[in-house]
């Protein structure tokens, strides 16, 4: 239940381009619980979807609170095409809990506020450190390396490339 945290200084074993998908709701009006409760429990149902499934692309996620209204996702994924294939899917619960907010929105947007971000991040565009840090965010989703491996600046981290050798440190 509580990851150990890895010694050092760490980074995400990301290569190639990172999709991350910030999706989240907020509550309006709390007294409205019959319109946003479901939508609150839809995502934990379409998390453990996809966690029994790898294939369908997700790498890893986080779960978020913005305030005592909002709740949010950071999911990181493996392809746009993953992602675009999974919110397609007919035989996935993300169709059939879209397919039920369509139906109830005009009655319930009112109570519950939905969102999404997609960002399409190209190699070169991320970089990352942790101190002392189990593994989280994309080094969960990614894996950990030390941070030696992909350089000791954050520019040395930007300049990576996959299937790059490291560049030799200066002397």
């Amino acid at each position: 239940m509580f990851a150990k945290p890895v010694p050092g200084r760490t980074t995400a074993a990301a290569e190639g381009d990172v999709v991350v998908l910030l999706i989240g709701m907020r509550i309006n009006h709390f007294r409205g619980v019959h319109h946003w409760f479901p939508v609150l429990l839809a995502m934990p149902r379409m998390l453990r979807e996809l966690s029994r499934d790898k294939s369908r692309g997700l790498l890893g996620y986080t779960l978020l609170t913005g305030s005592p209204r909002t709740y949010y996702v950071v999911q990181y994924w493996e392809s746009k095409e993953k992602l675009y294939a999974y919110a397609s899917a007919p035989d996935m619960f993300h169709r059939t809990a879209w397919a039920r907010i369509n139906r109830t929105e005009r009655k319930s947007r009112q109570h519950v506020g939905l969102w999404h971000e997609t960002y399409i991040v190209p190699e070169g565009s991320y970089e990352s450190i942790y101190a002392d840090m189990p593994p989280y965010g994309l080094s969960a989703a990614t894996g950990v390396l030390p941070v030696g491996g992909r350089g000791r600046s954050a520019a040395e981290r930007l300049a990576h490339r996959s299937g790059a050798k490291p560049a030799r440190p200066a002397r």
